[in-house]
């Protein structure tokens, strides 16, 4: 049973029952059995012994083993397991496991141990067992606190680090607020966060890699825990911050820069990086809850054609499926469903298709029957189908943990393929649930449901945040073996660090207010810092009803952002480019074209994506880490190196305040030359935003086209903004196929 759920039932009862100062006392008792307090934490204590291994030691403590393991010269691992063993050493987000030999020395004394490579000191200490990292020059970089370091309660593991004054905290992966995260606490726990709002915590995923920044020195701490973990940044001790996790052990890695874009090279080496996308995913999306019948899609595609507005997307939302059942079509709604898929090609579209994990539980439906005589559904501890009702009715769960079921899942899209859909969108799959059947659990799958082989089971509360991202990795290789060759889309609402390697990701369900513009640009900045590169917003909000100003508002900041979709729920106005009058649509369409103008530049940044681990979208200390001035700038953004833009982000604003970094600047719409660091408010009309190019800037951009390969490249056109040296760079390849991983590609 969940905490929150625990102690709200305590309340609701004792107010039933007339409990007055009898049910406080109790509530006193009941909080601190769910909060336990620092004097109930089992300490790691002493060493005992130390064992060394080739690249690095064993310390067996007096309550606990602690190793600590070099695998590059700025990359440290820290495992701390209670008791005199530590478990399988496994993980669903690594995967680079073998590292070149290190050069590095190990000194002993009495008192600790040194591990010493060319840019690390690790001093492990020996009463009580800490650890504090240093730099060559040896200043700290991180250490554990005094008097409370490694610790653990009950099946809960923590660690307690000491918090300078001015470091600064980014990343986290979603996050429903700042830019920065000095002062606020977090909870990793993939959740169905529907209408979300600014503080809501935890959101739909989770990826628990922090990214520290301490005047231009640059840090990382990725803590790999699936189960439900948090990070508090100074929110109860101001000069400590912590990370720990209600299951498993205490396993996490420090990556030292010194710079930000050195740290996350070296956390995606560890977790991957993002496979290139096909071109096409990088145009203009349209969504809707839902398009339909037949016919309606049909318009809204030729529509955009006829009004001459870029677009290379169109979504089908549950509506498209028989009775929401996963892997169905409804052929009442849809009696041509191949032909219309065809008749969109034609013209230039893709087609991407909703699939969400719930599979009705109805022997005779083919997929339900499938999976129940492989196996291939979650269990529960007395061997029954873990049940949950989402929109079919009640449904069973595909086990995403065992290999044997995502390839099963994979092959399902089997007959979705052929008929011609390009790309599919994984939802619901935190997994969300909207009423248990057999347990009491905060919208989520039953805690002690079972995951994997019989004799290697392993409880939900401990896998619960791979979930989404398992599914997204069925997904992701099987559309490779039903398409060889040809890049997969796929786009997931749920995920953990390293789910990038198979999917793109929006930031869920947000609303149509000024409120949910400002919030998004922070949330994919942090979600890039994380290690996921491809996502955006539901741009003009999922829920509500936009005005005029707004959506259009929303329109010219999130063609900016790498994922560029508008969405909107059922019965909301509509967000088509034209729903909100001629006026309008014009600015819509120029902002759409000028996106289309931009993919030889878009499309090179995301080149140099997969291949570094740097974001798309960036916050602006990542590339001026030294100027203090940018550390909590979230209401403007780089795409790339090179292009900056500032939205507006307040509802009749007319004018922004624009932050230029030291250097030369161009504005991209006047040419005018600015020198920074300064700031300055720059004009803001209705159609048009604040846009800066970076003075030795080369921008490569094309022709209009309705669709990214209407028309080949022709002319390349190469904007040049001038300053004492001049660089830039441009990515080409096919942009559908994997020839560019064998070398089939043009960096000019």
């Amino acid at each position: 049973m969940g905490r929150r759920r625990m102690l709200g039932s305590f309340i609701v009862g004792a107010r039933r029952r007339g409990f007055r100062g009898v049910g406080l006392v109790v509530l006193f008792v009941l909080l601190a059995q769910v909060f336990p307090t620092v004097g109930q934490w089992q300490r790691i204590g002493s060493a005992r012994s130390v064992t060394r291994q080739a690249r690095g030691v064993t310390l067996d403590c007096q309550n606990a083993q602690l190793q600590v393991t070099v695998l590059a010269d700025d990359l440290i691992r820290v495992r701390m397991q209670p008791g005199t063993a530590f478990g399988p050493d496994e993980s669903w987000a690594i995967v680079k496991t073998e590292w070149p030999a290190v050069p590095m020395e190990i000194v002993e004394d009495r008192a600790s141990v040194q591990l010493s490579t060319s840019k690390l000191i690790v001093e492990i200490r020996k009463s009580p067992c800490s650890v504090v990292i240093r730099d060559r020059r040896g200043e700290i970089i991180v250490a554990d606190a005094p008097g409370k370091g490694m610790s653990w309660n009950g099946r809960e593991v923590r660690v307690w680090k000491v918090m300078p004054p001015d470091e600064y905290y980014y990343g986290l992966g979603e996050r429903a607020g700042p830019l920065e995260h000095r002062g606020r606490a977090y909870v990793n726990w993939n959740t169905d966060a529907s209408r979300y709002q600014r503080g809501s915590d935890p959101l739909y995923q989770s990826i628990p890699f922090l990214l520290a920044l301490r005047q231009g020195r640059s840090y990382g701490i990725f803590f790999d825990n699936p189960s439900r973990s948090s990070f508090d940044l100074g929110n109860t001790q101001r000069d400590q911050y912590s990370f720990g996790a209600e299951e498993g052990e205490l396993n996490y890695y420090v990556f030292y820069g010194p710079d930000p874009k050195s740290v996350l090279e070296r956390y995606t080496e560890l977790v991957g990086r993002m496979p290139l996308p096909p071109l096409w995913a990088l145009g203009y999306q349209q969504s809707r809850w839902s398009y339909e019948p037949e016919r309606r899609v049909r318009e809204i595609a030729h529509t955009f054609r006829q009004r001459q507005i870029p677009c290379d997307v169109i979504y089908l939302d549950i509506d498209y499926m028989d009775g929401f059942r996963a892997f169905t079509v409804d052929a009442r709604k849809f009696p041509n469903f191949r032909q219309m898929i065809a008749d969109l090609v034609r013209i230039g579209f893709k087609v991407v298709a909703i699939i969400d994990p719930g599979i009705k539980q109805e022997p005779g439906y083919w997929v339900y029957d499938e999976g129940l005589k492989g196996g291939h559904f979650v269990t529960l501890p007395d061997g029954s189908l873990y049940t949950g009702v989402v929109w079919p009715g009640v449904c069973v769960f595909p086990d995403f943990t065992r290999e044997e079921t995502r390839r099963w899942w994979g092959g399902l899209y089997k007959e979705l393929v052929e008929a011609g859909v390009r790309g599919f969108w994984n939802d619901m799959n935190e997994p969300a649930v909207f009423v248990e059947t057999d347990r009491l659990v905060d919208r989520t799958m039953a805690l002690d449901a079972l995951h994997g082989e019989r004799g290697r089971q392993i409880e939900h509360r401990r896998v619960h945040n791979v979930y989404g991202m398992l599914m997204a990795r069925a997904t992701f290789e099987g559309l490779r073996r039903l398409r060889p060759g040809e890049r997969p889309f796929v786009l997931t609402r749920a995920s953990y660090a390293g789910g990038h390697r198979y999917a793109a990701t929006w930031t869920g369900d947000n609303t149509s207010n000024w409120e949910h513009l400002q919030l998004w640009i922070p949330m994919v900045l942090n979600l890039g810092l994380s290690g996921q590169p491809f996502a955006g917003p539901d741009i003009g909000g999922f829920g509500g009803n936009p005005s005029a100003e707004l959506y259009t508002r929303f329109l010219q900041a999130g063609v900016f952002s790498p994922f560029c979709r508008v969405h909107s729920e059922k019965g909301s106005r509509d967000r088509e480019p034209w729903a909100f009058g001629p006026e309008y649509e014009a600015i819509h369409r120029r902002f759409i074209e000028l996106r289309y103008e931009l993919l030889p530049y878009l499309y090179t940044v995301f080149e140099e994506a997969t291949r570094t681990g740097w974001p798309v979208m960036r916050p602006m200390f990542l590339e001026y880490p030294t100027d203090r001035r940018t550390y909590r700038m979230d209401t403007q953004f780089l795409l790339g190196r090179d292009l900056l833009v500032a939205p507006v982000l307040e509802e009749g604003a007319r004018s922004v305040e624009v932050y230029l970094p030291e250097g030369e600047w161009f504005d991209f719409w006047t040419g005018e030359r600015v020198t920074g660091p300064r700031h300055l408010r720059v004009e803001a009309p209705l159609d048009r935003i604040p846009l800066f190019v970076r003075g030795g800037a080369i921008l490569p951009m094309r022709p209009v086209v309705q669709y990214v390969d209407e028309a080949p490249i022709n002319p390349l056109v190469l904007h040049v903004f001038p300053s004492r040296e001049c660089a830039g760079a441009l990515y080409e390849d096919d942009g559908v196929s994997e020839a560019y991983q064998r070398g089939q590609y043009a960096r000019t």
